[in-house]
Parts: structure tokens; C-alpha cells; sequence
């Protein structure tokens, strides 16, 4: 007997995940479109390697930062790093990653 536990309901859209280039299956360009709340790129920033540098404006309780992002604010974790206002932090899917310039 196989269990479906963890894997959403049925019908739902398994995400590929990243590949690396050379082994992306021709099909590729055919899986289905994505559904509201999924990736939409080609590399999706929430599964790969790509973080982005941001500024801390201000620290808020409960580990949380709002950060300038050149484009605006957004408020993204920084349980994994000691970073203060003025630091430049690393950030991959709303979590900061490292600090790299005070």
C-alpha cells in the first residue's frame, strides 16, 4: 500500500523544482501552467540559489526586519543572522541568509 500523505490534494500540480540546464526533459515546455501562488519564471527564486542584497531600515520584534529593496519595503526574517539597521543582508525567500556589508 503506498501512502499520498504530504502531497496535496488530489489533481493539485506537483512543482518540478529546479534542474540543471543540461537535463531538463524536452517536455519541459509542456508541463502545465502554473497555479496562483506558484512559480512563474524559469528559475524560480523560491527553490534556487538566488538571494538578493537589502538594506535593513528597521528591526521588529520576533526576529523580523523591514528591509529597503530599491523598489520599495518588505519585511522578511532575520532569525539566522545578527544584523543591525544600516546592515546590508542576503535574502532568499523572505529569510535573511548572511550579512554582507556593514
Amino acid at each position: 500500500m503506498t501512502s499520498d500523505a504530504g502531497r496535496g490534494p488530489p489533481g493539485a500540480l506537483e512543482h518540478p523544482g529546479p534542474r540543471p540546464a543540461e537535463r531538463i526533459p524536452p517536455q519541459a515546455a509542456e508541463w502545465p501552467s502554473p497555479q496562483a501562488g506558484e512559480c512563474t519564471d524559469e528559475v524560480c527564486v523560491t527553490c534556487s540559489d538566488t538571494a538578493v542584497a537589502v538594506t535593513i531600515a528597521r528591526l521588529l520584534p520576533d526576529d523580523l526586519a523591514v528591509v529597503d529593496t530599491g523598489a520599495g519595503e518588505e519585511e522578511v526574517s532575520v532569525a539566522l543572522v545578527t544584523a543591525e539597521v544600516g546592515d546590508t543582508i542576503l535574502v532568499h525567500a523572505g529569510e535573511a541568509i548572511a550579512v554582507v556589508g556593514r
